[in-house]
């Protein structure tokens, strides 16, 4: 059977009850090596049900020996504070966004370039190729290890409370929430819109009381 990243990503919803969410709990013998993943999605995301899933077996396959406990929904901060933490070695692992990574290796904002790829295949041709290695070689260069393959979350959309967004003149106007990235900011104020940088995890309230009305759906 040949695993795709859009294959993966749609079975995971079968997995929901195959092991348990009991984060931060440790193993009858204590780990000798216990790392921390941190992450700004919820734990029942693919992303995260993947990473949970991960740890699992690496704990089973090390005998116990090598613990990753697995924070999800920002719950060590934000996607700059979790960075930070990377960088200073708090933190082992942290699955970001290439723009909000862009502050501090600027070449990692290319998979948030509005426009830039016309479809998937032409997306994973460039990030499994040619492009990624360059990309991968600079924040290697920022003393950062990264990975040869990356979650793959689909193409870019908007999510509204108020109104269907089908074409750029209905974004004239809108509120609109996304991380905290230049790029996003100034493609989005082009595009007429009001953007305002929220955590993800605050995303949903905000939808709730109207302080925004989209949001801006980290599906890459």
């Amino acid at each position: 059977m040949t695993l795709s990243r859009r294959s993966v990503l749609k079975s995971s919803a079968a997995l929901t009850g195959a092991w348990s969410f009991n984060i931060g709990t440790r193993s009858a013998r204590a780990a000798e090596f216990s790392y921390k993943y941190g992450g700004n999605l919820p734990a029942r995301h693919p992303t995260m049900m993947w990473a949970q899933e991960a740890a699992n077996r690496i704990q089973a396959q090390t005998g116990g020996r090598l613990e990753i406990k697995i924070f999800p929904n920002n719950q060590l901060g934000s996607d700059t504070d979790m960075l930070s933490q990377l960088r200073s070695g708090a933190l082992e692992f942290f699955t970001l966004a290439g723009t909000i990574l862009s502050t501090l290796v600027p070449a990692a904002s290319i998979d948030g370039v509005g426009f830039a790829f016309k479809n998937e295949d032409e997306v994973w041709k460039a990030m499994d190729g040619d492009l990624g290695a360059y990309i991968r070689g600079q924040i290697t260069k920022s003393n950062l290890v990264v990975m040869d393959r990356i979650w793959g979350h689909g193409f870019r959309h908007v999510t509204t409370s108020s109104k269907p967004v089908k074409a750029p003149e209905d974004l004239k106007g809108l509120k609109i929430r996304m991380p905290v990235t230049a790029l996003w900011t100034s493609m989005f104020k082009a595009l007429g819109a009001g953007p305002t940088s929220i955590n993800f995890n605050e995303t949903y309230s905000a939808l709730q009381t109207r302080v925004v009305d989209a949001q801006e759906n980290p599906c890459r």
